[in-house]
């Protein structure tokens, strides 16, 4: 009998040494405790609620990365920015102990629902290929998605190339009222955004990101009111580029054309240099059309600067084209009046030399031949006084109104010009600083 017993101990003691105590210690165990292996999706489009009056809050944290670029024909801007979410989902919890104390999974996105974010402003750009999202034991989600965007902005230029524009990305669900399914709300402060975003700022091209607001409503919507976030980055043009390769140029060749128009070179000499410099100006011109938008409300400070140098520019030729007439005007007359005055000096000396010849044939008495021929001669040959000592003889005609009209024209033209070009500059200076 104790022998029976002792076989069937040492059977049973045989048959369970092999099966040890199962413990939990997987994340597949943890899979099949939510019951998510299947290739049932409903749990995706299912929003994760146990109150039906409270909605489920989403937190969002925002970190701009770069600004890629800013094309002002087309208004748009294109960023590279990180956008995290997090949430909970009731429906997704598991106790820690019963696992080995694993508190977290990480999961693919279209496992549970996630928050559908719709950005306003986007006109075209990249998904985010980042489509995992990490579960916390307490049915919190945590997704962090990096996103390339191209959005639409409405980019002021009126201070071109020393601008700041400010654009908006704004980030909505109208899936979901906010009154009771859907509240979005930011995890951290504009100031906390903007010191990480400086800090993991990549790119150091045309612009500088110089702030970051960040605006909390809701938008009404077909008598429903949705939550929305905008955040407004603010951005300032290095000027440097456009300075060097644009305004210096343009004030350069300006500079020289006031030389040309200032300096001891003949008329005709300037107008073949200033011709050369206005067509220098205009290549200038065409480089800039090439950056500006094609439309605005207000032609931008650049384009009046542009425009106002090439029209004085423009006045500089047409002055020197009427002094240049002026000139050549003044000539002919000068010269058809020296022929006039020609033409009867010589008239006079044979009327003298004529009446000295009949003098000489008519006899006078007492008086001698001599005598005679000596106050013909007189009257035919000017005092030799009044010749040394530089007084012209009665009747000759002298340019002296044409010798100060000329100097007086051309100065009273220059000094105009110049002071015009004065008022111009200040002015341009004062709108681009203001």
């Amino acid at each position: 009998m104790m022998q029976q017993v002792f076989v069937a101990i040492l059977t049973f003691s045989l048959g369970t040494a092999g099966a040890a105590p199962k413990y939990l210690c997987t994340y597949y165990d943890i899979v099949d405790y939510l019951n998510i292996s299947s290739h049932d999706k409903l749990p995706t489009y299912i929003l994760p609620k146990t109150n039906l009056k409270e909605p489920v809050e989403v937190k969002l944290d925002f970190m701009l990365i770069a600004i890629l670029s800013v094309v002002e024909k087309l208004q748009t801007v294109s960023f590279y920015f990180v956008l995290n979410l997090e949430w909970k989902n009731p429906f997704a919890t598991w106790d820690p102990r019963d696992f080995c104390n694993i508190s977290h999974v990480i999961l693919p996105l279209d496992t549970y629902w996630s928050p559908p974010v719709f950005i306003l402003e986007r006109v075209d750009g990249q998904n985010s290929d980042m489509n995992y999202v990490v579960l916390m034991h307490n049915g919190s989600f945590n997704s962090t998605r990096p996103f390339q965007v191209t959005l639409t902005c409405s980019l002021k230029i009126l201070k071109f190339p020393f601008d700041t524009q400010t654009c908006n990305l704004s980030l909505a669900s109208f899936l979901y009222p906010a009154a009771t399914d859907l509240v979005m709300k930011t995890r951290r402060t504009a100031s906390e955004s903007m010191k990480d975003s400086q800090g993991f700022f990549l790119t150091d091209g045309e612009w500088k990101f110089t702030n970051l607001s960040i605006i909390e409503f809701t938008e009404t919507l077909d008598d429903k009111g949705f939550s929305v976030i905008t955040y407004t980055i603010s951005m300032e043009r290095r000027p440097t580029l456009y300075v060097l390769n644009l305004i210096l140029p343009t004030c350069a060749l300006y500079l020289l054309d006031m030389a040309v128009l200032f300096g001891p070179s003949s008329l005709e000499e300037k107008i073949n240099f200033q011709i050369a410099i206005i067509l220098g100006s205009s290549m200038l011109a065409v480089i800039l059309n090439n950056s500006l938008p094609t439309s605005s409300n207000k032609p931008p400070v650049i384009v009046l600067f542009f425009l106002g140098t090439f029209l004085l520019m423009i006045m500089a030729v047409l002055d020197t084209f009427f002094l240049l007439y002026q000139q050549r005007k003044s000539r002919r007359l000068d010269k058809i009046l020296r022929s006039f005055q020609r033409r009867k000096t010589t008239q006079n000396l044979f009327n003298k030399a004529d009446v000295g010849a009949e003098l000489a044939k008519t006899p006078l008495g007492n008086q001698p031949m001599t005598h005679l021929a000596k106050e013909g001669l007189q009257q035919l040959n000017p005092p030799k006084k009044a010749q040394g000592e530089g007084q012209p003889a009665k009747g000759h005609w002298q340019p002296l109104e044409h010798d100060s009209f000329m100097p007086v024209l051309e100065k009273v033209l220059l000094y105009s010009h110049f002071f015009l070009s004065l008022f111009f500059f200040t002015l341009i200076s004062v709108k681009w600083s203001s």
